[in-house]
């Protein structure tokens, strides 16, 4: 069996191939380490990368740009996989803010270069599609109440695609104003891959995930905010709190029980252009400050602060998956990592690679 990960040496790209390639798979990935373009030498992945050839025996990395559409198709016309994990994005609000046709063309004419060559070379393959939980534009409208630590959802909510759970897939993605340049590059991408699913039959998937995170993380200013918490904690870093009192809330997932999701889907694949959002659920809901608190717990360290009022454009006050829709399809699936779990295995980074 063949599998393709693009953004292989990411996080959930590189969880992806020590998963599958544990399975005995031939795993080829994709990824010629935008994110340090994007964000500097924090971004930087090529060190995760050399793990991957380290730690793998039947793993081979392709230095390709996804919006080469020519060396991707003649990548997926060699390769013919079984299944596509595309992972690859250009992740942040604020740097597609300010480089939109960077933006467009990676999450958007990359992800259609990728659909283009499966449809012709691998039409039977499991297509899942890194998607985000930046696609829903009208999170901020929705009532809310501000307790000691965290904004939360209104008890009095009951507007479609709002559960007790959180935000559900009958979320509308049109309007408001919490999806930016960034969540409307990934709304054009999902609902392509959702398109191609269903006017050619391909066996595609829309995972909206939210605040993915773990060991593998290159966190930065701009992205990864548990990550860049961490490192702002281990190396004394000030870390700069932008908007909402700091009391905006993301559920986490750890980027293990992530993949755990992929792979029941390339098991038992779901209907052409199925959405799942994906996230840790209320019980791994977290602000700022309480992830702050979290992490200074564990390291014993003050994490050092300034604040700034405006928010990032684009930016969630609060956003809790509702993983129902998931859980039913694949009862299997269960969140594996709390969020006190996670804070400590992003404390423990260095001592898991301590190359870094």
């Amino acid at each position: 069996m063949t599998v393709l990960v693009t953004g292989s040496a990411g996080l959930i790209g590189s969880e992806a191939v020590l998963f599958f390639e544990s399975l005995g798979c031939k795993v080829h990935g994709v990824d010629n380490n935008a994110r340090q373009v994007f964000f500097g030498v924090d971004g930087d992945t090529s060190w995760n990368l050399e793990r991957l050839h380290r730690e793998t025996k039947n793993f081979e990395n392709h230095t390709v740009d996804i919006r080469n559409s020519t060396k991707i198709e003649d990548l997926i016309r060699r390769l013919k996989p079984d299944h596509v994990i595309h992972c690859a994005a250009q992740p942040a609000h604020d740097y597609a803010r300010q480089h939109p046709d960077v933006d467009f063309s990676v999450n958007v004419e990359g992800t259609i270069n990728l659909l283009e060559a499966c449809r012709k070379h691998a039409p039977v393959a499991n297509f899942i599609f890194c998607s985000s939980s930046k696609v829903y534009g009208s999170v901020n409208s929705l009532p809310f109440k501000e307790l000691a630590t965290r904004y939360e959802l209104d008890d009095d909510c009951r507007l479609p695609g709002v559960s007790s759970q959180g935000i559900n897939e009958d979320f509308p993605i049109s309007g408001g104003d919490g999806r930016g340049i960034y969540g409307s590059g990934k709304a054009a991408a999902d609902l392509l891959v959702q398109e191609y699913g269903r006017t050619y039959g391909m066996r595609t998937v829309c995972l909206r995930g939210n605040c993915m995170t773990g060991p593998a993380h290159s966190p930065a200013e701009l992205h990864g905010f548990l990550a860049y918490l961490a490192l702002c904690l281990r190396e004394g870093r000030t870390y700069n709190i932008l908007g909402f009192k700091g009391k905006q809330v993301r559920d986490i997932i750890h980027s293990s029980d992530f993949v755990k999701a992929v792979s029941m889907i390339c098991m038992s694949p779901p209907e052409p252009g199925t959405v799942y959002n994906l996230g840790g659920g209320r019980k791994n809901s977290v602000s700022i400050r309480e992830a702050s608190d979290l992490l200074e717990n564990i390291t014993g360290k003050q994490l050092q602060t300034t604040y700034q009022d405006e928010p990032r454009h684009g930016d969630h006050r609060i956003y809790i998956t509702d993983t129902t829709r998931f859980r039913k399809d694949y009862p299997g699936w269960e969140i594996g990592w709390s969020i006190e779990e996670i804070c400590q295995d992003l404390v423990n980074v260095r001592s898991r690679f301590p190359w870094r």
